[in-house]
This record gives C-alpha cells, structure tokens and sequence, in this order.
C-alpha cells in the first residue's frame, strides 16, 4: 500500500509539476519544438485531472494544476514567439520530437476515452442519493475502465464507490489512516435510495483496518433492494458492523434509514458501493438525473 500512495502522490504531484517546469525553463529552438511539448504536456495533465484520484491530497488541487498550466503557456509563449518554426534538427531534439508526437497520440487516444465515460446508451434506473449532510466524491465510477475498475466485472458494470470529503476536500485525517474515525464517510448515515422491497441483508461482519481485508466476503454488511417499478437489484455494500436497520422483506420508502457506512468486506477504506444488477448484469444508475463519474462531487 505504501508504493500504491508513493506512485499516487508522484501522479498527482511530481508530474504535473515537472511538466510544468519543463515548458517554463526549456531552451526551445523552435515553435515547432514548444507546440509539440505543450500539447503533450496538456495531454498528460488532462488524463491525470480526469482519470486520476484527487481525494489522497485534496479535490480541489486538480484545479490548480490548469490554472497553472495556461500561465506557463502563456510565460513560455513570450520567449519563443520570435523563433522560427522550425529549423534543421540534430539527434537529440529528433529524438524529443518523436516522444512528444507519441505523448500526444497515446494521451490523446486516452482522454478520447474517458470522454466516452461521461454518459450511457442504456436506460438507467434514477435514484435519490443515498447519503445526506456532506461533501461526497466519487472515487470510482463511469463507462469505462479507465474511470471506473468496476467496468471489468459485469455485475458491477456501473458501480460506483463513493467517499466522504472533509473541508479540505480530502477523504481522510492523514494519507491512510487506520483509524477508521479518521474517514469522512465513516459512520455516514444510509437512506434508502428508492421506494421498495428489501431482498435480503447481512449485519454481522467486523469492520477491517486498512488495509486489511475480507475477500471471502466482497460485499461486507449489505442491503439488496428491489425498487418499485424496476427489475434490478440495489446493493448498498461495506456497511457498519450492526448497524443495518431493516429486515428482509421489509418495505422500505425513499429517504429511510437503512445503516452506516462501514469498512466492511473486501475494501481497502471505508466507502459506499453501490450498483444495480440484473441477471447478473450491471444497469446504470443516476442520481436526480446525473451519471456520476470519477471525480464527481456531491453536496
């Protein structure tokens, strides 16, 4: 887990900024040269503002790295205007010069697929938001993998896992507590997001400490619902030990308390899973008419 937060933090840090730092300082020769290192550089910067997972240091600071970004263009602007446009190139800048053309092909393709992330064909089931009295952030969740890991198992095609942010827009006290009180979204009161019929519960299972987990148990406490006026089933996973409030076959209305966010199951930290499934399918779901997707936030 600790090269998971090294490689994260270098992600979302240390690259960014050595880009940045590269288009200000760098002695171009030409326009030619700087075009190509801005549009690889832009590139990466908006794969890892859209793909990336901004709550390890906060959700805001993606924002700043664009803000950034068009400075330093705008700075490094001033110093090659005068220059050609292209000159006789040695070894070295060649070499530059295919590595840029092929950032911006591979991270051009990239973010051409996160855009298809940000809707669905299928009819999805509308939902209320689950959760109440918070900032909420989606860590996972999309139409496709790149957003969204779910996507590579279709039962859970178009799950989303959401986490609570605190005022700084982090989703924790500390990069990866074991206190589990350290997480926004500990102990966060469930609603039910629908008028329905409750299919089936478990209450029972221990809260893990990061990074332990259950992977005998995937879903951890849960609660299956079955909406009125649709098929699928909702699972509401990784409650709080003890804490699920209706029983099997309970009808349930919109807005009704069914537990806590917990820890529980095959989960690194505590969130809310939640997914639609049917025959073993995933549906999309939306919440008030929005299809939430990584980096999504809620109020």
């Amino acid at each position: 887990m600790i090269f998971l937060m090294v490689i994260s933090l270098g992600l979302l840090i240390v690259l960014p900024a050595g880009l940045l730092f590269v288009i200000w300082r760098a002695a171009f020769k030409s326009k030619l040269e700087w075009m190509l290192d801005v549009l690889a550089s832009t590139a990466l910067i908006a794969y890892i503002f859209q793909s990336a997972n901004w709550s390890w240091i906060g959700s805001y600071w993606r924002y700043l790295w664009i803000v950034l970004l068009v400075i330093v263009i705008a700075t490094s602007w001033k110093k090659v205007r005068d220059l050609p446009w292209r000159i006789n190139y040695k070894g070295s800048q060649k070499v530059s010069i295919a590595i840029n053309t092929l950032l911006i092909i591979v991270f051009g393709a990239y973010n051409g697929l996160i855009f298809t992330s940000y809707s669905v064909k299928e009819q999805a089931i509308d939902l209320a938001l689950p959760l109440k009295d918070g900032t909420y952030y989606v860590a996972h969740g999309g139409n496709h993998v790149q957003m969204n890991y779910h996507q590579a198992h279709p039962p859970q095609k178009y799950a989303l896992d959401i986490l609570g942010l605190n005022k700084l827009g982090t989703r924790a006290t500390g990069l990866y507590p074991k206190d589990l009180e350290k997480y926004e979204i500990y102990e966060q009161k469930l609603y039910s997001p629908c008028d329905g019929i409750v299919l089936e519960t478990r209450n029972d299972l221990p809260d893990m400490t990061p990074p332990e987990m259950d992977s005998e148990n995937t879903l951890g406490n849960f609660v299956a619902l079955s909406c009125i006026g649709h098929d699928a089933i909702i699972y509401l996973s990784h409650m709080q030990n003890d804490t699920v409030s209706v029983t099997d076959g309970e009808e349930v209305t919109t807005g009704q308390l069914l537990g806590k966010v917990g820890n529980s199951g095959n989960t690194l930290e505590p969130h809310l899973h939640i997914h639609a499934e049917l025959d073993g399918v995933g549906v999309p779901i939306t919440f008030d008419g929005k299809f939430l997707v990584r980096n999504s936030i809620v109020r």
